[in-house]
């Protein structure tokens, strides 16, 4: 579509044209249903087979294995950063956080309700432009949980964390780069994420959860509070994000016909690293975040001149680079480029960046 702009945006963020261009025909009729897919009763069977292959196309490109759970849920991660402790941390437990960021705080305020929460890392000190190589893990904490990525301050882990007490399980808040590379679904007990970075529109929570887990959580919570209540129920307990879930299988097909994750993986370091590359060899531009920690997903840089920070955004959005002004708690520029984002669009931007930098 010649109207079409690039869109950096944080989140809700870009789409696969290709995703919605199919969505916008099955608007009106789902195949050849006679009826919308946002109208269709989510017990009707059109619906249960788009779910049915939501879920069956997770499993396969994330390789979920067969004792794990999908679930599709409302209430965006930050209601995972509660029902994660409510479920599993009792007052006289410990959890141990992994403080990387202002969400992975969220959640930690939000189990200090429970139990007690451990601050295992944290790289507050640097304004979290760097993941801590270091921890130290309480002696036998409930669970430990990480923000694997870092929309605000650029800042992604390598790998998962290790080093912990092994009764512990590894609960991961995946939002902002779930399914944008490979994923050890086994290493974990819950992996979650808001829809709205990589796999659809703002709305659905995915949730891979272990089963044992599901069966320990606590069941003295209102049911839409367990996680036994939605995985009993397939997801519908109550009608669920239909028209998310729908969406979600489609980006779902689209990542499995662009070679899976790993696909995904190449395309993503090839983005960021052309990005990166004009970044330090820049006379102007900065990264934020440390080498060694610097993100796929958000790529967060400045000039170290206000002025000119606020000047580069204001070209930039006149230019149809659309979202590019960092989050206010770090300002400067930030540039998310997740999955569907096309590598035209990072060309672009760096051509754009070198007028700038010459005319400033």
């Amino acid at each position: 579509m010649s109207n079409r702009i690039w869109n950096f945006s944080a989140g809700p963020a870009v789409l696969p044209e290709s995703v919605l261009e199919e969505a916008r025909d099955n608007l009106l009729s789902l195949g050849d249903t006679g009826v919308g897919v946002c109208e269709h009763s989510h017990r009707g069977k059109p619906f249960v087979a788009v779910a049915e292959e939501a879920e069956s196309l997770c499993r396969e490109i994330a390789d979920i294995p067969d004792n794990y759970r999908v679930l599709f849920l409302q209430g965006g991660a930050s209601q995972q950063f509660g029902m994660v402790p409510m479920n599993f941390l009792a007052k006289d437990q410990t959890a141990d956080y992994l403080i990387t960021g202002s969400w992975a705080k969220k959640a930690l305020k939000e189990a200090k309700l429970f139990g007690t929460a451990h601050v295992a890392c944290s790289s507050e000190d640097a304004n979290f432009n760097y993941i801590p190589s270091e921890m130290n893990y309480s002696d036998s904490p409930r669970y430990v949980h990480y923000a694997s990525n870092n929309t605000i301050y650029g800042t992604q882990f390598r790998t998962e964390p290790t080093g912990f007490n092994s009764k512990a399980f590894l609960v991961r808040d995946a939002s902002s780069e779930i399914f944008s590379r490979p994923i050890d679904v086994a290493k974990h007990g819950i992996i979650y994420a808001g829809a709205q970075k990589n796999l659809g529109p703002s709305g659905v929570t995915l949730v891979i959860i272990r089963d044992d887990l599901v069966e320990a959580g606590s069941q003295e919570l209102t049911s839409m509070l367990q996680y036994r209540t939605h995985a009993g129920a397939d997801s519908m307990y109550n009608t669920p994000p239909t028209f998310g879930i729908y969406l979600m299988m489609l980006v779902f097909r689209w990542i499995k016909t662009n070679g899976g994750l790993a696909g995904m993986q190449t395309r993503n370091e090839d983005k960021a690293g052309r990005l990166y590359d004009y970044l330090d060899n820049s006379s102007l531009y900065q990264a934020t975040a440390q080498n060694d920690s610097r993100s796929l997903m958000n790529v967060t840089f400045v000039t170290g001149d206000a002025d000119k920070d606020a000047a580069f955004i204001k070209q930039a959005e006149a230019k149809g680079f659309s979202a590019l002004k960092g989050h206010r708690s770090v300002g400067g520029m930030r540039a998310s480029i997740y999955n569907a984002f096309p590598t035209e669009g990072v060309d672009a931007l760096i051509e754009f960046m070198k007028e700038f930098e010459a005319s400033a």
